[in-house]
């Protein structure tokens, strides 16, 4: 595996060390050597990339050249490299493995590890499978917010004025998430309503969700969306002040979300597809799965149990709170829409930053 060290967006909680980094600033030549397999992930698995991937270089002889950004970044990236493609697996958020699917960069491939994936989550034709179950969730900093927000209209406090943000919807897919969960509490009119009296006190927005967790326990905002893996494994391997939390979308009611997987697939015509098909056979593997709730993340295979210290710590995360079901076929027939909307409508010509990647 490369050894050139990066830090997640420039923070105290490290990434996977990377090669292809580089693909990301438009200079990808650089970053695919022949004898490597090139991962494009949404961030948040650090963790469980480095603990798992060394046993795997090791049997296969071959390096794990990965690129981390958000879950849109990702397949943005690999849709411009469509014609001659850099990465051989990728692993994203919905509705941007959708995307990915929709715009013809995946490759089907049925894995003998599917096998276990339920069928609702994974696609039909093998072209992705849920990696590592997750939900969406905010997120405070403990030492900051006393009063923990309870439902979406305490974020209108003037507590929070200046103080909360939130990644962007066109870049990431937890950004996406807060249109998703808000237009399926309160109606579409009323969600973008409601996100334009927030974006009053929102600070600005962040090309990817990674980015907001050292935000937070820097004390530069008190509130942002994340996801419930990330947040806990930032809080108990990162060292960062931060709480995930769930709404409800009124006073009284039951704090609400919904899953939010990481999925992968196989890039079509990646240059080393051999060596891909064998990556997500690992990964999905009873093997590396067993791992995934070392790292707060739910494993994408059923006859994986979700146990352990750190599994117990996501059931008691996630008790009381209800889930709701997304239809991710009219989220995607939606996502244009929304982003564009969002875009006018919540932005307009505020001229707020809206890919910040790294704080000041």
């Amino acid at each position: 595996m490369n050894h050139t060290k990066i830090h997640r967006a420039g923070f105290a909680r490290k990434l996977l060390p990377i090669a292809a980094a580089a693909a990301l600033l438009g200079a990808a030549a650089s970053a695919h050597a022949a004898d490597a397999v090139v991962l494009y992930t949404a961030d948040g698995l650090e963790n469980l990339y480095k603990d798992v991937l060394p046993a795997f270089e090791k049997k296969e002889g071959v390096k794990v050249n990965i690129v981390t950004a958000g879950s849109g970044e990702v397949v943005n990236r690999a849709n411009v490299e469509k014609d001659s493609p850099k990465a051989d697996v990728i692993v994203t958020l919905p509705p941007f493995i959708q995307q990915a699917q929709q715009s013809g960069l995946l490759q089907p491939y049925q894995s003998v590890n599917y096998k276990n994936v339920p069928a609702i989550a994974k696609a039909t034709d093998g072209s992705w499978a849920t990696f590592v179950n997750n939900y969406f969730s905010f997120a405070i900093n403990p030492d900051v917010v006393k009063n923990e927000p309870k439902t979406f209209a305490d974020l209108l406090h003037p507590d929070y004025s200046g103080k909360v943000a939130y990644s962007n919807p066109a870049t990431a897919g937890d950004g996406m998430a807060v249109i998703i969960l808000t237009t399926s509490l309160m109606g579409e009119d009323k969600a973008f309503d409601y996100l334009k009296k927030l974006e009053q006190s929102a600070k600005f927005h962040t090309k990817g969700t990674g980015y907001l967790d050292v935000l937070l326990s820097r004390n530069e905002i008190s509130v942002a969306n994340g996801d419930l893996q990330m947040d806990l494994d930032d809080a108990a391997n990162g060292g960062l002040s931060l709480k995930p939390i769930f709404l409800a979308a009124d006073a009284g009611g039951h704090p609400t979300t919904f899953q939010l997987p990481y999925a992968i697939g196989l890039i079509k015509s990646g240059p080393n597809q051999a060596e891909g098909k064998k990556l997500i056979d690992y990964l999905m593997s009873t093997e590396v799965q067993s791992k995934v709730p070392d790292i707060f993340g739910i494993p994408g295979r059923t006859d994986v149990a979700l146990t352990g210290k750190n599994g117990e710590a996501v059931k008691h995360a996630i008790q009381g709170v209800k889930l709701i079901p997304v239809d991710w076929n009219q989220v995607m027939a939606k996502k244009a829409d929304w982003t564009a909307r969002w875009k006018s409508e919540v932005i307009g010509s505020s001229d707020k930053q809206l890919e910040v990647v790294k704080p000041k």
